[in-house]
């Protein structure tokens, strides 16, 4: 399942890119995420939560100092996004990933600074759009072939497709939340994603082609580079 954590996780590993500062593993920032709920659970009800500096759950250090590597974690294909929000509007600036299963901490590493620098449709994030970038992070599961091109529903399956065009098989992807975010139904989903992948014909015509579609599900966690920052100034109270 895909949490915010993964998310913080993914701005650690950006911001790190740019300072050249070693960064936090996974399980350092899903155990600094742990104690931030702590304290703001402890200050909302007026307990005190004794011990935060240098707390360990599960070996795991809130500072660095140790962490535990041998946490087991399901493989699972995802996809890590990155989006600009400015004046209200939300504007894509990168989204890479895979649909082998990945180690979840090393697929996040590598995907946050694929999608970062090297998603060929945008330029390469500055370090000076870090305060207004939102990460987000779909974990992927239950892929199965569909029964026909409608075989899906729309807001909880992401589709996968397939198909010959001018001798050439072209692919592409939409993840669960897309069509929703667009305000398309299914058709203008697959004629979107059909142009994604290179399908060069009339609009009319899409359903001349012979298109194969993977649907699957996914969880996704999104999270600011506010709350992140909120997160590292918590770190550095503690």
């Amino acid at each position: 399942m895909a949490e915010k954590a993964h998310c913080f996780f993914c701005f650690e590993v950006l911001s790190s890119s740019y300072s050249k500062k070693p960064t936090l593993s996974l399980s350092q920032v899903e155990e600094a995420v742990h104690n931030l709920q702590l304290h703001k659970s402890s200050l909302t009800n007026g307990n005190s939560v004794n011990g935060t500096n240098g707390t360990t759950t599960n070996g795991t250090s809130v500072n660095g100092h140790s962490a535990t590597n041998g946490v087991s974690r399901p493989e699972r294909p995802l996809f890590v996004t990155w989006n600009l929000l400015k004046h209200g509007d939300k504007q894509l600036r990168g989204c890479i990933g895979t649909f082998s299963n990945f180690e979840l901490e090393g697929g996040l590493k590598t995907y946050a600074l694929t999608a970062a620098f090297d998603d060929t449709r945008f330029n390469p994030i500055d370090k000076k759009e870090l305060p207004d970038l939102e990460c987000a992070v779909s974990v992927l599961t239950d892929f199965e072939p569909a029964a026909d091109v409608f075989d899906w529903t729309l807001g909880v399956h992401g589709l996968r497709i397939s198909f010959t065009y001018h001798s050439r098989r072209l692919s592409a992807t939409y993840l669960p939340d897309v069509p929703v975010e667009q305000g398309w139904n299914q058709e203008k989903t697959l004629v979107s994603l059909m142009r994604k992948a290179g399908w060069g014909g009339k609009t009319a015509d899409w359903q001349k082609v012979d298109v194969q579609v993977t649907r699957y599900k996914g969880t996704k966690a999104s999270a600011t580079w506010k709350e992140y920052k909120e997160l590292k100034e918590f770190l550095e109270k503690v």
